[in-house]
């Protein structure tokens, strides 16, 4: 009897599982394992070497992008590093917030991942994202109440975590003195 039940759990966790037989399985033992196989064979399947190689080609792009732009820059006139670094920054979000507006950067990310979150380009698309996504819902409630959902934990936790280390530099500068 118990070799049969085993035989019946082996077949049926082999063949496809829809989740209508998930719910409609009365055995909560069986419906628990009919649901992780059906979550299973549901994941997408992910190669790690392909997306780190992905995310390493267009967080290079990026960066490749970033440093023409500063030669653009520095060879205009008499432009200092400093400011050419600034003008690039601002040029880099620029453009990474009109390709948010034509829903072209979520495309990118999608296929970069996290090589177009790490560079400036991932910030200026946290803010710009939910402006566009909320702005028919006006400009209060909407897109002042909505813009920094993404990118306030970040800077929020950015300002507390230095303001943090700052006050432990000063206080061992204290005792080092």
């Amino acid at each position: 009897m118990v070799e049969s039940l085993k035989e019946e759990r082996k077949v049926t966790m082999a063949k496809k599982t829809t989740i209508k037989e998930v719910v409609n399985e009365k055995d909560s033992q069986l419906r628990e394992e009919k649901y992780n196989q059906y979550v299973k064979q549901m994941t997408p399947k992910h190669s790690w070497l392909l997306n780190l190689l992905k995310a390493y080609l267009v967080g290079g792009i990026i960066c490749t992008i970033g440093q023409a732009i500063m030669n653009m820059y520095l060879k205009m006139g008499d432009m200092k590093q400093d400011t050419a670094s600034a003008y690039t920054s601002l040029t880099l979000v620029l453009i990474s917030v009109i390709l948010t507006g034509f829903n072209i950067y979520q495309k990118l990310a999608k296929f970069g991942g996290a090589g177009t979150v790490v560079p400036i380009t991932g910030f200026a698309n946290s803010v710009a994202a939910p402006a566009v996504e909320y702005q028919k819902e006006g400009q209060v409630f909407g897109i002042g109440c909505k813009i920094f959902t993404i990118a306030g934990p970040v800077i929020l936790y950015g300002i507390f975590s230095s303001w943090f280390l700052g006050v432990i530099y000063y206080i061992f500068r204290l005792f080092t003195k």
